[in-house]
């Protein structure tokens, strides 16, 4: 069993890799950290560089956090990506992040949450970023 995390390099990808590991480490299990791109990683903001993979890599060692991480750049969209690993490593829960928006923006949810609340088979923990002072 395992936990996955859709990981952006982004306020919103912060807090959901902190709640990710937050479970965790309460649950002593795997923790599966997902970014991906569809191609355009040089150009992909998204897309984590190797200084911020290897931030993190470190901290999970030092906390004796089981995990796997991965950057897969094979053309599917995010959500596509999380949902793959989430069935590949029969996840108990999917953390992600979602963005504040404005009152329009709220009224329609982001594609890739949406495809993830929607279509995962176990339980989702959505979580927003702090607000910035």
């Amino acid at each position: 069993m395992s936990i996955i995390v859709g990981y952006v390099p982004t306020p919103e990808g912060a807090a959901a890799l902190e709640a990710a590991i937050a479970e965790a480490r309460k649950n002593k299990t795997l923790l599966v950290i997902i970014n991906s791109s569809r191609g355009d990683a040089l150009v992909d903001k998204r897309y984590a560089q190797v200084e911020d993979i290897a931030s993190i890599e470190e901290r999970l060692k030092k906390e004796g956090i089981e995990h796997i991480i991965q950057q897969p750049v094979r053309g599917n969209d995010a959500a596509t990506e999380v949902l793959q690993a989430a069935e590949q490593h029969r996840a108990d829960l999917v953390v992600i992040g979602l963005r504040r928006r404005t009152p329009v923006g709220k009224l329609i949810m982001g594609s890739t949450s949406q495809q993830i609340l929607l279509e995962a088979d176990c339980p989702i923990l959505a979580v927003k970023a702090a607000p910035a002072h």
